[in-house]
């Protein structure tokens, strides 16, 4: 049970039915024992009335105090019974709650961990992250009143069936008017579900934009545009109250309704029976047991309505998630086939090869010729041509190209957590390892600052570090992760020269006999790589060492050393 939950298989992406159902199937076991006490304890609190009726007539009325004990024991126990039940209830349904919840969160980080480029041209950002605050708890919640509304089915039929036993008028009366209850709760419903989906549509145009705004805050206070997005935010939020107020009186309607109309079937019944009783068609304990059971289908109608509007809630929330799962990957399954460090790298579009196991890097004039030959080394786009040891990357399994290719650029996100979850990225590396690439990344100094080591706090972004610093831990994640293929893009763009020439030289060291290409322009770093590409016009023009390509190449002196002297 706790793997389907973990690893539960893709869910349909059709309809919010199916999506039901998919869940349903994973966590049956937890639904069917909800079910079981959910019916249990319903139909106990069903049965006081009855029992109570009884113990008026058979103990009071004609005056047997061993009728009334009886009756007495039997009420007794279905307390004790209703206790029970509805604990163990409870618990299944908090369960249910959170399985279904945990579950939709499972699938959706998936689809947004291997398909988050592809999602977020679909979707923005603010649609994501509303999925991800309040669509999970709308899913769980569903599967949470499952017990309680098969509890409250059965119970209506029981109690149903002792209302035409006693009284077939009064019965009736019960009976056809809690569906007639149903259909006029319904008529509130259906216009509350158009207005919940337009909110949800305003409150997630509004989480991306302010995600936008916090973004680009720096930018914007620099040309003095935060005034224009400040009301931008204004308006949206206007917009989503607005959205809210119309969802609000709906709600409110519908909350009303739910305690208005069983309030009005309970008078219409009891006078009813107040009527029979009148007639000498029922007894007095009949009728203390009418009024109990007039006030008691109450709930079970409460409960019906509670599950149409979980399962309004279910589908909005449903349909979002399911959008995002339909987002087709640019990256089609394929074959594994072994990759080693040692194999070569060709990218065809460019022309340019390098050797297997060796430090080699990429020159350009237009850091973004470097920037997308690195893409496709790494598999980031959506097409690609490289070879490697001479299979194509765009046939093997994408979780297996992230595994062997690690592509680092010089902006790598931070997170919050500690300097070792940091550098980890959670995978299980020893401290040793861990200090080695902090070594090669000359980031002694960062260790040094935190009081606790590798224990201590990052903040968010890395904001209590330079832009250098920032910059060094990216590079350490990235060699602790110790890959057959490392890709670095212009990886020493923010340290001074000192600390790249170090960064150079122990990275050769670091990297030794694994293939690692490096996008630089950087002389520091050139002279200890072992093979050296060209790019012009997006085409390899030239190749081999450092030191031969600034002594014959006009065009490579003139980019790796800013234009200096020709020698």
């Amino acid at each position: 049970m706790k793997t389907a939950v973990l690893h539960p298989a893709p869910p349909p992406t059709t309809t919010a039915g199916a999506f039901l159902l998919w869940g349903a199937r994973l966590q049956w076991r937890m639904l069917a024992g909800g079910l079981v006490f959910g019916v249990a304890w319903m139909t106990s609190l069903g049965l006081v009335p009855w029992a109570i009726g009884r113990g008026i007539d058979a103990g009071i009325v004609r005056d047997d105090p061993g009728a009334l004990v009886r009756w007495a024991l039997v009420l007794t126990g279905l307390s004790l019974l209703i206790g029970i039940t509805g604990a163990v209830r409870h618990w299944f349904a908090v369960q249910n709650w959170l399985d279904g919840a945990f579950r939709a969160i499972v699938v959706t980080d998936e689809a947004v961990t291997t398909r988050g480029v592809e999602i977020a041209r679909a979707f923005p950002t603010g649609d994501v992250v509303s999925v991800a605050s309040t669509d999970m708890e709308r899913i769980g919640g569903v599967y949470d009143v499952f017990a309680r509304f098969c509890g409250a089915l059965v119970s209506y039929a029981v109690v149903a069936v002792l209302l035409l036993r006693q009284s077939v008028p009064t019965g009736l009366v019960v009976l056809i008017g809690s569906p007639l209850l149903l259909a006029v709760l319904s008529v509130i419903i259906k216009p509350l579900q158009a207005r919940q989906a337009q909110q949800r549509e305003e409150s997630g145009k509004l989480t991306t934009l302010g995600t936008d705004t916090v973004a680009g805050l720096r930018i914007l206070r620099g040309i003095g545009g935060e005034s224009e997005f400040v009301g931008r935010y204004a308006v949206q939020s206007q917009r989503v109250r607005r959205a809210g107020v119309r969802v609000a009186g709906y709600q409110a309607a519908l909350d009303a309704s739910q305690t208005l109309l069983p309030g009005l079937f309970v008078v219409v019944v009891i006078w009813t029976g107040a009527r029979a009783v009148i007639d000498a068609e029922l007894t007095t304990g009949e009728l203390v047991a009418f009024y109990g059971y007039a006030t008691f289908m109450s709930f079970p109608l409460r409960t019906v309505t509670e599950m149409v509007e979980k399962f309004i809630s279910f589908r909005v929330a449903a349909n979002k998630i399911m959008s995002i799962l339909r987002v087709a990957s640019d990256h089609p399954a394929g074959t594994a086939v072994p990759l080693d460090a040692g194999a070569q790298i060709v990218d065809p579009d460019t022309g340019a090869r390098f050797p297997g196991g060796a430090l080699s890097a990429v020159v350009s004039a237009q850091p973004q010729d470097s920037a997308d030959l690195a893409a496709r080394i790494g598999r980031l786009g959506a097409d690609t041509a490289v070879t490697v040891a001479s299979v194509p990357l765009s046939g093997l399994p994408i979780r297996q190209v992230r595994r062997a290719i690690v592509v680092n650029d010089p902006d790598s996100a931070l997170f919050t957590g500690s300097l070792r979850e940091e550098l980890s990225a959670g995978r299980p590396i020893s401290d040793e390892t861990l200090l080695a690439a902090i070594d090669a990344a000359w980031a002694r100094d960062v260790l040094r600052a935190l009081p606790e080591g590798l224990d201590g706090r990052v903040e968010e972004r890395g904001r209590g570090f330079s832009g250098g610093q920032r910059q060094r831990l990216g590079l350490a994640r990235a060699l602790a992760t110790d890959p057959p293929i490392l890709v670095l893009i212009e990886p020493t763009s923010a340290v001074d020269a000192h600390t790249e020439a170090r960064i150079g030289a122990s990275l050769a060291h670091h990297r030794q006999g694994r293939t690692t290409v490096v996008a630089t322009v950087s002389p520091l770093l050139l002279q200890h790589t072992d093979h050296v590409v060209l790019l012009h016009d997006g085409r390899a023009v030239a190749s081999g060492r450092h030191a031969d390509l600034v002594r014959t190449h006009p065009a490579y002196r003139s980019i790796v050393l800013r234009g200096g002297e020709d020698e």
